[in-house]
């Protein structure tokens, strides 16, 4: 997931022919302007954060995959399942809000698929002003859904990996035995 995330966006919002191009997610965010691309220094620190704790993660949870039954297993599980969880749900609750924020102003955004939005008049002096505006989920972020999906299965599994195949035989107390039998 972590691969094609940084070279693929999650969500990409084209307004126009290519006028203004929105690629984000929490890995890969940039902006277009007339075919230009560029980056914001601030959001590509917090990219680079994403990068670093997604690889940090998914390393634990390599480690965690090769010995489930050691003692520590429990911790490194508990240190990466939530993050890429999280961050799925983080964003697409970012991505929600965003959409109607702009449609408490008038602007109609899609989340997938296209439409035509419309510049209310009193931005614009009494002239309308109206784009095609598309947004759609690309493949990394199908990818993202299955890797949070797997990491919450790992956590979800791993109650079952620490069960006991065999039940241990309860070994009677002779204590409890004797003071028992004296009751009878």
């Amino acid at each position: 997931m972590l691969v094609i995330s940084l070279f693929e966006p999650w969500w990409q919002l084209t307004i126009g022919q290519d006028f203004i191009r929105i690629n984000a997610s929490p890995i890969y965010t940039n902006f277009g302007l007339f075919g230009d691309q560029f980056t914001i220094p601030l959001i590509w620190a917090l990219n680079l954060i994403t990068i670093l704790t997604f690889t940090a993660c998914g390393l634990v949870m390599l480690i965690y995959s090769l010995v489930p039954t050691k003692p520590y297993a429990k911790q490194l599980l508990g240190f990466s399942w939530k993050k890429p969880l999280y961050t799925v749900v983080s964003f697409i609750v970012l991505l929600v809000v965003i959409v109607l924020v702009a449609g408490h102003f008038g602007v109609n955004i899609p989340l997938n698929g296209s439409a035509t939005a419309t510049i209310p008049g009193s931005w614009t002096s009494g002239a309308t002003v109206s784009a095609l505006v598309s947004g759609s989920f690309q493949l990394s972020f199908y990818f993202a859904i299955a890797g949070a999906a797997l990491c919450l299965a790992a956590r979800l599994y791993h109650g079952h990996i620490l069960q006991p195949l065999i039940k241990p035989e309860t070994i009677a107390n002779p204590t409890a035995s004797a003071a028992t039998e004296g009751l009878s």
